[in-house]
């Protein structure tokens, strides 16, 4: 009698899922790390920033604030030939006039004592720490166009890995599910690097895809398009536009600056118990509007009111994106302003941001984990 042949196993949908997560993860692995390490770093930015940079701070006193021109003509002088693109206002901190511009590129702020006019910081951004980490985390210090989409792809593939690793965790019985919640310190270190991969994946799963996720909508204009679609009920996402002033009327009732100062004289005096920050956007040319932000909860981004203003007749303008009035704001409006303070755990304050530092820190570990299983298995395999 001849040998048996051996019985082929039929290949599952777990088996391809396992293949799948694979390869993905060793394509986009390198950059997962990357991503994780850069967001653990830019998770308190802002709190390392004011712990280490005192002139951030301006004690509040009993005196006039200076307006946004007179500013904005302080800081030109420390900063010639830059054109202002808006003066800041927080109460306990110092006003920051910010100098943004895209060709030619450059990116400052300058940090001023708002009732004395002294100027206690230039700070060119483009050498700052920060910013050379969020440039990477944004754009793999690539143009744009071309890093944004790499990092993006990655992280729509670690989106994956996310679902395809949850397929592969989940026990068949209840006895194998009591061993996929806990890390068994006290095992060999190849059981260890297997739990770590496995257990603090999955643990961490809802607040990786929440991150994952939202970077997919500052990464890929489809996704955040679809989004909104879904969560508007099928309306197209509106499309920032600027807002610009007429200038066919032969009457101006008022030259730039003291249109600004006009403008923020108002919103202090409307409500001058105001905690958060105001953003006085001074307009570059005759065409361009007046923006004034106003801003609650200074710590997050989402519910900030954007009121838009004709510079000559100081009317106000509405607008149709969702960078408007908060209370204008639809359901889809507040999920896509959400993004960005989701995307960095602010929404929820600190416990938001720690819990966001440890997914991202568990994240840029799962690769390497990953890897050091895949290495052992073959190993296995060989022998």
């Amino acid at each position: 009698m001849g040998l048996k042949q051996p019985i082929k196993k039929k290949k599952t949908l777990k088996y391809w899922v396992g293949r799948l997560h694979l390869w993905l993860g060793l394509i986009s692995g390198i950059f997962v790390v990357f991503l994780g390490i850069t967001g653990c770093i830019l998770a308190f930015e802002r709190e390392i920033e004011d712990a280490t940079q005192t002139y951030r701070f301006t004690e509040l006193q009993n005196k006039p604030l200076l307006p946004p021109t007179q500013l904005k003509a302080i800081a030109d002088g420390a900063l010639p030939n830059k054109h202002a693109h808006s003066v800041n206002y927080q109460p306990g901190r110092s006003a920051q006039v910010v100098y943004y511009h895209d060709a030619p590129a450059y990116y400052y702020i300058v940090f001023v004592n708002q009732y004395t006019g002294k100027v206690l910081k230039v700070k060119n951004m483009d050498e700052d720490f920060f910013r050379i980490v969020i440039m990477g985390h944004y754009y793999l210090w690539l143009p744009p166009a071309i890093g944004q989409p790499i990092l993006t792809t990655a992280t729509m593939l670690f989106v994956f890995l996310l679902l395809s690793g949850l397929i592969l965790w989940w026990p068949k019985s209840k006895a194998a599910r009591k061993q996929r919640f806990t890390v068994k310190l006290k095992s060999k270190w190849r059981r260890l690097n297997y739990d770590l991969h496995n257990v603090l994946g999955f643990y961490i799963t809802i607040i990786a895809l929440f991150i994952g996720l939202t970077g997919m909508i500052m990464g890929f204009q489809w996704f955040a398009k679809t989004v909104y679609w879904t969560s508007s009920g099928g309306k197209t996402m509106p499309m920032f536009e600027e807002t610009y002033s007429n200038t066919t009327g032969k009457v101006k009732l008022s030259t730039n600056a003291a249109a600004a100062d006009q403008l923020w004289a108002k919103f202090m005096n409307e409500d001058p118990n105001f905690k958060g920050s105001i953003d006085v956007h001074v307009p570059e040319d005759e065409k361009g509007a007046i923006e004034i932000a106003k801003n609650p909860n200074p710590g997050t981004y989402w519910k900030a009111d954007y009121r838009y203003f004709d510079q000559h007749t100081l009317k106000e303008i509405e607008v149709k994106h969702m960078f408007g009035k908060f209370e204008n704001a639809s359901v889809a409006d507040k999920i896509m302003r959400m993004n960005y303070d989701i995307h960095i755990g602010a929404i929820a304050g600190i416990p938001g941001k720690i819990i966001a530092f440890i997914a991202s820190l568990i994240a840029a570990s799962l690769p390497v984990t990953g890897v050091i299983i895949w290495i052992g298995r073959k190993k296995k395999s060989r022998r």
